[in-house]
């Protein structure tokens, strides 16, 4: 039986690599029970026809596969059939920042405006509309289009879809994976702090400890969108989570509960590991050119926005030009760790579990991954000193993050990408 994962994504450019390396496990190995979206990358309706499409190509890729005698590939998604629900739409409090800069305005590139026949038609849009009823927002329901047969499509929010994929299952047995700003997973553990703690273990790809941000000195993407966002599920790894909370300016965010039944185990991928997984054009080049030679859906639409992202990270990073250029496959990784977690290769810090807390009110240091790198003695307690100011030292204060130092396919993943996805 595979592992139950749930994917909390902004599917811009290396989200829908992640996602497809997902879709592509078989279902000895995976079950992805949710695809939840939030704003980030782009907005989020992009993110909805993002994550429709690639339903819609994988659908036209299987059938050209059954056609030509090729392998169908794809077996979890042919198995299960995941919940496709629309979450967050704007950060709890912040502005709101996209990486459309990098990704394009529709995240993957223009391709809807350069490759029209690779998009899903709007008829699944009505899928999504919120419909109320006498018993509030309407539940999942199968989808009845042509186009958008693999997935089931939600109409409640996709932090309500996360809790209740929780409390379907048994606590510890579902893998919680989020590749974006953190803001669904705030609101689920805000409104039901203890169902969100049924989750085995939550996945993150934010921050920057050792490694500069991405968008600002200090700030990483997914980090700086939401960084209240990240601030409390990081709490929840706390014995204390409101030793580590951030003060909030809305009452749609209660504090925790004073004693909470567990702590959050948390994995968190930085940018310190991610940077270290990359796909060079000239991999790609290679592996793409027979199978769009073959006539692969899949390849054409994987070629179009991964052509520009390449010219993209030309104009960002001189140098790196021609097949050299790389593009670093941040969320991927996060979905391969959750596939392959047994694996011993998989290293933490040495320091881990580390108190990692994210700022969220510095005027430069907006979504800052903050370690204390004094050499101090402990304190006992949770009463705060002058000596101890915010708790560091404290023995009962502090969040408790696991952070991935090393991978076992760090030299060769854009190759496993290649080979899972085409092959």
């Amino acid at each position: 039986m595979g592992k139950k994962i749930i994917i909390d994504t902004d599917p811009g450019i290396d989200d829908i690599l992640a996602l497809l390396l997902a879709l592509s496990a078989t279902p000895e190995e995976v079950e992805i029970l949710l695809i939840s979206l939030t704003f980030g990358n782009i907005e989020i309706d992009s993110c909805l026809r993002n994550a429709v499409s690639m339903f819609h190509i994988l659908e036209r890729e299987m059938q050209w596969r059954r056609e030509n005698g090729r392998h169908e590939g794809f077996g979890s998604l042919r198995a299960f059939r995941p919940i496709l629900a629309v979450g967050a739409e704007e950060p709890l409090e912040s502005q709101k920042m996209l990486a459309d800069y990098f990704h394009g305005t529709d995240g993957l590139g223009g391709i809807h405006a350069t490759h029209p026949h690779l998009t899903a038609n709007k008829a699944w849009v009505h899928l999504f509309a919120k419909e109320l009823n006498g018993e509030g927002i309407k539940p999942a329901e199968d989808c009845s289009g042509p186009d958008d047969h693999a997935f089931t499509p939600s109409k409640l929010p996709a932090h309500k879809e996360i809790l209740r994929a929780l409390r379907d299952n048994e606590p510890d047995s579902v893998t919680l994976v989020a590749v974006g700003p953190l803001t669904n997973l705030a609101l689920a553990a805000a409104e039901d702090p203890e169902t969100f703690l049924r989750v085995k273990e939550v996945v993150v790809m934010g921050g920057a400890v050792n490694e500069p941000g991405n968008v600002t000195p200090m700030g990483e993407f997914n980090a700086y969108a939401d960084a209240v966002a990240a601030a409390r599920v990081f709490a929840l790894t706390s014995p204390n989570p409101h030793t580590t909370i951030p003060p909030t300016k809305s009452d749609r965010l209660p504090p925790y509960p004073r004693s909470l039944s567990r702590q959050l185990t948390l994995r968190l991928f930085p940018l310190d590991i991610t940077l270290r997984h990359n796909l060079s054009r000239g991999e790609f080049r290679e592996a793409i050119t027979p199978l769009l030679a073959a006539g692969s859906p899949l390849a054409e639409w994987v070629n179009a926005f991964m052509g520009h992202t390449f010219k993209t990270l030309e104009r960002l990073h001189p140098g790196h030009v021609g097949d050299d250029a790389k593009l670093s496959l941040h969320d991927p990784v996060c979905v391969w760790y959750a596939l392959t977690s047994e694996d011993p290769k998989w290293a933490y810090s040495k320091n881990s579990p580390e108190d990692i807390r994210i700022d969220t009110l510095g005027q430069w240091t907006r979504g800052m991954c903050v370690i204390d790198r004094r050499s101090r003695h402990r304190i006992e307690g949770e009463e705060e000193s002058p000596s101890d100011h915010g708790l560091w030292l404290s023995g009962r204060a502090g969040n408790r993050i696991w952070r991935m130092d090393e991978s076992p396919v760090e030299e060769n993943f854009g190759k496993v990408i290649i080979d899972r996805l085409f092959k």
